[in-house]
């Protein structure tokens, strides 16, 4: 564990001073347009429910609320609300205009495949936007902490990830599951969202990523998130920044009882009263 946190304290060193980092990103509006694209278009297979995931009630409130909750009360100047298609007007009647998320400047649908609903969110954000922030509607603890410290890593380096350094030793496999080989820990990170681009950045990798994606399939070359389109496609190095370990995506019926006990310890919706949404 000495090893991890030496990590994560290294990590949080070389993005910037934390009373500089918070400093500059509450005066950054006045310099800087940044937006945030939120995913909830996914069916959520693995929550074994009919219920959308982002519809799924986390301590009395849909699961969605939290992220949405997390940008509305952050610098992010306009939030883009990715949905499945044809739930648009459910999300604003049951989530937006209940819960006060008067940032959501669009809903707009996902398509089959992740990349494709990035690339719709993309389409309805402002065109003078600085920054674009990507995230996973189902990862309800991210922080103001966390967005801070994403903003100051990707003005210095154009795109970012939040991310964690594993805790366990991770083993290579082969085809039939013996193991093969064993990368160093050290090295290896969980990937988490945000994601974090400069927005002419990102809108280009995914203009080339909607051009070649038949041939990148035909090639076997998965694309499975932002930080690989712009790896891939622009060949520009994307910087890891350390989020929390807290920061976790629900994707499984035990994932809630998790996200449960941390809420118990930080729940960012302090007044009872702050929205009800029937689903």
């Amino acid at each position: 564990m000495k090893e991890i946190e030496k990590q994560v304290q290294k990590a949080e060193r070389s993005t910037a001073d934390r009373t500089a980092a918070k400093k500059s990103a509450i005066e950054k509006t006045a310099i800087e347009k940044t937006a945030a694209v939120v995913l909830a278009a996914g069916r959520g297979k693995r929550m074994q429910s009919d219920t959308p995931k982002q519809y799924m009630l986390l301590n009395g409130r849909p699961l969605i609320c939290y992220a949405l909750k997390a940008f509305q009360d952050s610098f992010i100047d306009e939030i883009i609300l990715v949905t499945e298609a044809g739930e648009e007007e459910r999300c604003r009647q049951q989530i937006v205009e209940p819960f006060g998320f008067t940032k959501v400047t669009a809903i707009t649908p996902g398509g089959s495949e992740r990349y494709h609903s990035v690339a719709n969110g993309l389409k309805a954000v402002s065109a003078d936007c600085d920054y674009i922030f990507i995230h996973d509607g189902a990862r309800p603890f991210v922080t103001e902490q966390i967005l801070e410290r994403a903003l100051e890593t990707v003005r210095l380096n154009r795109a970012c990830v939040a991310a964690m350094p594993v805790k366990d030793t991770i083993r290579i496999a082969d085809e039939n599951a013996f193991s093969v080989s064993t990368p160093r820990r050290d090295r290896v990170w969980l990937m988490q969202t945000p994601q974090v681009f400069e927005a002419a950045l990102i809108r280009t990798a995914y203009d080339k990523l909607l051009q070649e994606a038949d041939r990148l399939a035909a090639e076997g070359i998965p694309v499975t998130d932002d930080a690989m389109a712009v790896e891939t496609l622009l060949h520009h190095p994307v910087k890891l920044f350390a989020a929390s370990y807290e920061n976790i995506k629900i994707t499984t019926p035990e994932d809630l009882i998790t996200a449960e006990g941390f809420l118990k310890k930080n729940n960012p919706f302090h007044d009872p009263l702050y929205g009800t949404a029937s689903i």
